[in-house]
């Protein structure tokens, strides 16, 4: 055993040595993880070739440079990826000492680089980089195996062609279903003390692939908002975060059941859309935000060519028309002080842009999707709205909130003096 691990270090060591003089720009850091390795200084090491290989290219002028493309990649003397010649020779020389967790993050970075086409591409050898990581569950704890299963999940999912069978997906489905109950109740903690963020991270990534792959919308639309949550956007590259604004704003407009938009436009991710082909979809999300009938028409209308484009927004045209009336009337009774919530028929038709025949559907709709509570008079041609459904506000929607509150405000006072005045005191 000792000879065994004395033979691994020299190995380890001689290939640090050979890729400092192979690679002279790098020297510094291969000397700096061969000192750590020597000195048995662990800790330091996880952190040292962590850092080593996570650094991204730091290009501005190339939007399309993906995570695949790593500043410290190059070969080895015999043509082979480096970060795996790293892994085989040093990480796994040492694998049981390390954090399981970076330990894992590692590994993912490693078959991330073989499966780029900078490193080949090749999926196969990627995979077995996490499948053979995997086998040392045991060793590896709950968080760094999840992490794992997580990227293998996203690479299974690059081998499945785009017209594959819901068959063929089940088995990613069935892994991702039950490990939700693992991420919820066991890693719970997202703290990023805790380290498991960046395990919820790679688990609604994973998640967010298969139902980009498989749908319904509306649960892309979720787990894309979960991933979101765990995730800095300034982590992503310029084409990961223009691919998932535009993903996301489509989910949004045809997902059934969202209504709550704010969730999306309040997100810095949206912004990425602005000057870009689709900065259309970053209109129409204002426009479902706010309600704008007027401006929905005008955005679809001048851009008609892009919409057409979109086979989501084509096959769910209809669906989508109803959801900016729905908006609209639910808007309206939101802008109304809680005390002015009976709209007239005729009302409700000039903001929702449908005649007023229509109208009593537009309500009973609303109404059954649990948009708002209130009850409906057709003689007199009115609603009496109670509830309205909560939603995430923007910074202009809690300013008009917060002055309704300073207006009630002063109504309170007010009541409170009348009542000081007109109470006779108790002697």
């Amino acid at each position: 055993m000792t000879s065994s691990y004395a033979d691994m270090t020299t190995a380890a060591t001689e290939h640090l040595d050979t890729m400092a003089s192979l690679h002279p720009d790098l020297a510094e850091d291969y000397k700096s993880i061969s000192q750590l390795f020597s000195s048995k200084l662990w800790h330091q090491l996880t952190v040292e070739v962590l850092d080593f290989v996570s650094t991204p290219v730091d290009d501005e002028n190339n939007p399309a440079a993906t995570e695949s493309n790593f500043t410290n990649l190059r070969t080895t003397s015999d043509g082979s990826n480096s970060y795996l010649a790293l892994y085989d020779r040093v990480v796994l020389a040492c694998d049981a000492k390390l954090n399981q967790l970076s330990l894992a993050q590692i590994a993912s970075v490693v078959a991330t680089s073989l499966a780029s086409e900078g490193g080949g591409a090749d999926v196969v050898a990627a995979r077995a980089v996490l499948e053979n990581l995997l086998e040392k569950k045991s060793r590896l704890g709950k968080a760094a195996s999840l992490f794992l299963q997580s990227k293998l999940a996203l690479l299974s999912l690059r081998m499945i062609p785009y017209d594959a069978t819901q068959e063929q997906y089940e088995s990613i489905g069935t892994m991702l279903r039950t490990e939700t109950i693992v991420l919820n109740e066991e890693l719970g903690d997202s703290s990023e003390g805790s380290g498991s963020a960046v395990v919820h991270s790679a688990f609604y990534e994973a998640s967010t692939a298969y139902r980009k792959r498989v749908g319904p919308p509306e649960a892309f639309y979720q787990e894309a908002l979960m991933f979101l949550n765990y995730t800095p956007v300034d982590s992503m590259t310029v084409e990961e975060r223009y691919t998932l604004a535009t993903d996301l704003s489509l989910a949004a407009l045809t997902g059934e059941g969202v209504f709550n938009f704010g969730e999306v436009v309040t997100a810095p991710i949206l912004n990425c859309l602005k000057g870009t082909p689709n900065e259309w979809l970053m209109e129409l999300m204002h426009c479902f935000t706010y309600g704008e009938v007027d401006t929905f028409l005008s955005v679809t209308e001048k851009s008609a060519t892009a919409i057409r484009a979109q086979p989501a927004l084509v096959s769910r045209a209809e669906a989508v028309r109803e959801k900016i009336t729905l908006l609209a009337f639910v808007n309206m009774v939101f802008e109304r002080p809680s005390a002015e919530r009976t709209l007239s028929f005729e009302d409700i038709a000039t903001r929702t842009k449908v005649s007023k025949d229509r109208v009593d559907f537009v309500i009973m709709r609303a109404l059954s999707l649990g948009l708002i509570k209130g009850i409906m008079d057709q003689v007199d041609e009115t609603v009496d709205v109670s509830w309205v459904m909560p939603r995430v506000l923007n910074e202009l929607q809690l300013k008009g909130l917060s002055s309704r509150f300073g207006e009630w405000a002063v109504k309170v006072a007010q009541m409170k003096d009348f009542m000081g005045e007109h109470t006779p005191s108790i002697a």
